[in-house]
């Protein structure tokens, strides 16, 4: 793979990454990270024995959160691996911080991990998660966000 298409490449994976979490904190839509996943696309939780697959049922999922339901997650040391011209690895730092409507600062952390993902492109070029897993670093479970 030439160079700067590999780094085209690590750039439209991180960019997707990123804006996966702008939507959950910032987004009015929370299940319109659903269209970022391929249509089999999974997220998985190892530690809750939890995984959500498609398109469909990850939109149930994160548009079922509770509408004053707020959260911020600080994304760190996003490191792509782009290992084919059509396929990718990324893993990703994570802490995420509540923060309810009558509570003027966040709480302290409820989740710290990190993300393995695998993200795939599509024919009109543009790269989408083919899988998303979750592992929580501390050994108290943390609450689902």
């Amino acid at each position: 793979m030439d160079p700067i298409e590999q780094l085209l490449a690590e750039r439209a994976c991180q960019r997707l990454l990123l804006g996966l979490v702008r939507r959950l904190d910032l987004g009015e839509q929370p299940a319109s990270v659903a269209e970022l996943f391929t249509e089999d696309g999974t997220w998985a939780w190892p530690e809750r024995d939890r995984l959500v697959t498609g398109r469909d049922a990850l939109r149930a999922h994160f548009g079922s959160r509770a509408a004053d339901r707020r959260a911020r997650r600080l994304m760190s040391d996003v490191h792509v691996e782009v290992t084919s011209p059509d396929t990718a690895t990324a893993t990703s730092y994570f802490t995420t911080f509540h923060v309810d409507h009558d509570r003027p600062t966040p709480g302290p952390p409820v989740g710290i991990g990190h993300y393995e993902d695998v993200l795939h492109r599509t024919p009109d070029g543009s790269w989408l998660l083919a899988r998303r897993t979750l592992h929580l670093s501390s050994s108290s479970p943390a609450p689902l966000l």
